[in-house]
């Protein structure tokens, strides 16, 4: 973390809620004196502005809401994201910080890159483009779909490294090697997006079968990269984000290794996203010495299918982690229930066929007490759940 960004952030919004009368409007209902600061804590008196937040706002004043620090003329692009919700394309190259994951992943000059993302209204096509470019690889704009051509275009044109979902990259994958055979599949790397479940376990498994290395990075269309896979866990924080995990109600950090909402500040005030919650739920790996997050856990799912439970935010994604650590486990579900003025949260495992009963339930409480912090009151196999079963159920209040 360098020693001037909260400097740099200080002069930025000072300057960007002159521009911007929806952002000054913010500071002075919080009270927020953008140029007092000095420090994170100094940041951290501003409440947080919810996703949700900044739709109603726009949809009162579209298209952003006067939340723009620049004039639309010097707009390079306007993404549109589900709600809708207006972005200015933000300044800067490579991507927007993603080149850095190119950079980590080693592909650069002499590859060839097929970008399969979408190119329009969302920003993933546009923005891995940039980035592989600034990182010196050669880009094939494929976009979504036309499988047959694509796989064609792959041995071809002979690419080396492909930015698709999981499902696509298979599918792309496997009919290369059945139109073309094993010896035309060239494909060293694979930039996938994320997916919940055992995401992790299919990446580890599509290397090991296709002979690649697999690479992800989180981004939104609001910031750009906030943090990239470096080979080590989890996501490297870009350089010019300050990242905190907070209580999604109240705003304030919460302790290392505790979930919460991923809260991001924009070194650059452009498009002046400062105290963002972006409404994912993540937990910090490693922290910089003033106490932001320099390392971020994998996505944990959404804060709003959080439980709060003895104090501690339980996400869907914990219960699919406990599923993949546990061998021969098919599916799970925790029951939150309040007894005796005491939160209680239980899970309930469904086993493959000749599955070890006991052993299950001994590895799921301990990978329970592993990702979610807390202890579980109790572990059972059950013979099955309700199709489409939440991972989560919250019957405290019932």
């Amino acid at each position: 973390m360098s020693d001037d960004i909260y400097k740099d952030i200080a002069q930025a919004y000072s300057a960007a809620a002159q521009k911007a009368p929806g952002l000054q409007a913010r500071f002075a209902a919080a009270g927020f004196n953008p140029a007092a600061v000095v420090s994170l804590t100094d940041l951290t008196r501003l409440p947080v502005m919810k996703k949700e937040e900044l739709l109603k706002i726009q949809r009162e004043d579209p298209p952003f809401g006067g939340f723009l620090a620049s004039d639309l003329k010097d707009v390079g692009r306007i993404y549109v994201s589900p709600g809708p919700i207006f972005e200015p394309a933000l300044s800067g190259g490579g991507g927007h910080g993603l080149d850095l994951l190119f950079k980590a992943a080693e592909v650069g000059a002499g590859d060839v890159v097929l970008n399969t993302w979408m190119y329009h209204l969302v920003p993933a096509g546009l923005l891995f483009d940039e980035a592989a470019q600034a990182a010196g690889a050669t880009v094939i704009p494929g976009g979504v779909g036309n499988t047959e051509l694509q796989a064609q275009i792959i041995v071809e044109t002979g690419v080396t490294s492909i930015c698709a979902s999981t499902a696509f990259f298979l599918t792309l994958a496997d009919k290369v090697i059945e139109t073309y055979g094993r010896d035309a599949w060239k494909v060293k790397t694979a930039f996938l997006g994320g997916e919940m479940g055992d995401w992790m376990a299919k990446r580890r498994r599509i290397e090991a079968d296709y002979g690649v290395s697999t690479w992800a990075a989180y981004a939104t269309a609001d910031l750009g990269l906030v943090g990239y896979e470096d080979g080590g866990d989890g996501y490297v924080v870009h350089p010019d984000r300050v990242v905190q995990i907070c209580d999604p109600v109240s705003g304030a950090m919460v302790a290392q290794g505790e979930s919460g909402e991923v809260v991001v500040t924009a070194r650059d005030a452009t498009w002046p996203m400062i105290r963002f919650g972006t409404g994912d739920s993540a937990y910090a790996l490693e922290s910089n010495e003033e106490g932001s997050v320099s390392r971020i856990s994998a996505l944990q799912g959404r804060v709003g299918a959080a439980v709060k439970v003895r104090e501690i935010f339980v996400y869907p994604r914990v219960i699919e982690e406990v599923v993949i650590a546990t061998p021969g486990a098919k599916a799970a579900q925790a029951v939150v229930t309040r007894e005796n003025d005491r939160d209680m949260i239980r899970l309930s495992l469904v086993l493959e066929e000749g599955a070890n009963a006991p052993d299950a339930e001994m590895t799921a409480a301990e990978a329970f007490t592993l990702r979610a912090r807390i202890r579980a009151d109790g572990v059972n196999v059950v013979a099955e759940l309700p199709e489409a079963a939440d991972l989560i159920v919250n019957e405290k209040d019932k």
